[in-house]
């Protein structure tokens, strides 16, 4: 690491290892980066700066961007994939020798090593609730039901028009299943459900238990397309009134319910199936076993789970989507591998049957999403606020580019209640 000394621009790049792959201009006038790219970053202010020197990588960049204090020039602030693609890898600032430390705290000025106050849509970080749980506030301890409400509310109860918006007629919040590359992202989500459907072997007059279930979309489904009597519980009261209001709408009240609840507080047993579509990222990886005792819990002899979750593309520890993520997205995530997910399963006393993985798909399904991001992007920002709609157009580039170069993977783990060697499952699969 070299400290080049000739103003803010190169001293920042000068803290990336292999310097940047875009521009970058500084207020003070510097450049410095890949200055024949059509891609660049501008920083325009001394607060950018202290989000930058006081939270070195994404945190602090993220901050900054979020904040307005850092602009990124050349795409869409609703779908910046081309200049994002070229950053994702070299955020992560390397570690200065104390002699170059300070000649960059010389170059910077030491009173930007004061953390200006984070942007309003930062949740707390996890050490805050760990503090919490150490002074004995018991109810903030890790995944437990009002901070798992809490995490919920912070990232889906943003507004249902602003979801309207990005996930477009489907209001579905999950990968979608493209049966064709050319399929519409209408197409794909009808098709992932009734692929759902099919696996878990669903009929007419059967009992569905949708755990986690968003706006409703696979309730609704099932009930229409299948007959089936369908329960999805959501912790997002913003989720359970859209998803309540809409089955009425569709006339499908004699069969399909939401509820505002904790899925731990679902009393029905004997359900035929299980679908759990995307909420196994939030319970915690140490919660595996109770989730899925849960589920064997509620399923009667020979019923299904279809298990929908992103995973890890090992199974060699937890993965963290890092400091940011964690603290403008998704609160108290966790990802593990499908193989960690299988056996947790299995260990739980349900029998595995099949385990696919759609990672390219939600590639896709990003890619999707972000389009209608873009293009509705001043409907979005009038609906909540230009930082919050720029969170949403970072975060879903970077997990676009995650499934893409398999750093992340989305897994389908489908098993049944297998007692006393009886599974009701066909010989083959027959989806």
């Amino acid at each position: 690491m070299t400290v080049k000394g000739r103003g803010i621009a190169p001293t920042i790049e000068s803290l990336f290892p292999g310097g940047l792959k875009v521009w970058l201009k500084a207020y003070d006038g510097s450049e410095a980066g890949a200055l024949d790219q059509p891609y660049g970053l501008e920083l325009v202010n001394e607060r950018g700066l202290s989000y930058i020197m006081t939270a070195p990588g994404d945190l602090g960049l993220g901050r900054a961007y979020v904040a307005g204090d850092l602009k990124l020039h050349g795409v869409h602030p609703g779908d910046p994939y081309d200049a994002f693609s070229l950053l994702k890898d070299n955020t992560d600032f390397g570690i200065p020798k104390p002699t170059e430390l300070v000649g960059i705290i010389r170059e910077l000025g030491i009173s930007h090593l004061i953390p200006p106050p984070p942007p309003p849509q930062e949740h707390l970080p996890g050490w805050r609730h760990r503090l919490e749980g150490l002074r004995g506030l018991s109810k903030w301890s890790r995944h437990s039901q009002e901070r798992d409400a809490d995490a919920i509310h912070h990232h889906y109860d943003v507004s249902n028009t602003f979801y309207e918006h990005v996930l477009g007629p489907s209001m579905t919040y999950t990968c979608a299943v493209f049966p064709t590359e050319d399929a519409t992202l209408e197409e794909a989500q009808d098709h992932k459900y009734d692929l759902i459907c099919r696996k878990l072997g669903l009929k007419e007059g059967d009992r569905l238990l949708d755990l986690g279930c968003g706006w409703g979309g696979m309730v609704r489904h099932a009930a229409k397309h299948y007959g089936v009597k369908a329960l999805g519980v959501t912790l997002s009261r913003e989720q359970a009134t859209w998803a309540q209001e809409e089955i009425k709408r569709q006339g499908l009240d004699h069969l399909a319910e939401v509820r505002h609840s904790d899925y731990r507080d679902v009393p029905e047993t004997d359900f035929d199936a299980v679908s759990s579509i995307g909420l196994t990222e939030h319970i915690g990886v140490d919660n595996y076993p109770a989730y899925f005792a849960f589920i064997h819990d509620r399923l009667k002899p020979g019923g299904r789970v279809l298990n929908h979750c992103i995973t890890r593309h090992d199974n060699q520890g937890r993965a963290s989507a890092g400091a940011f993520i964690d603290r403008y997205v998704f609160p108290d995530g966790e990802l593990a591998g499908s193989g960690t997910i299988a056996r947790a399963a299995e260990d739980a006393g349900l029998e595995v049957q099949h385990h696919e993985n759609f990672r390219e798909h939600y590639a896709k399904t990003l890619a999707g999403w972000s389009k209608n991001l873009a293009d509705n992007w001043d409907a979005c920002v009038a609906e909540t606020d230009e930082g919050t709609a720029r969170v949403w157009g970072l975060y879903m580039v970077g997990s676009r580019i995650a499934f893409e170069r398999n750093e992340i993977q989305l897994h389908h783990v489908l098993a049944t209640k297998t007692v006393d060697g009886v599974s009701g499952y066909p010989l083959r699969h027959e989806f």
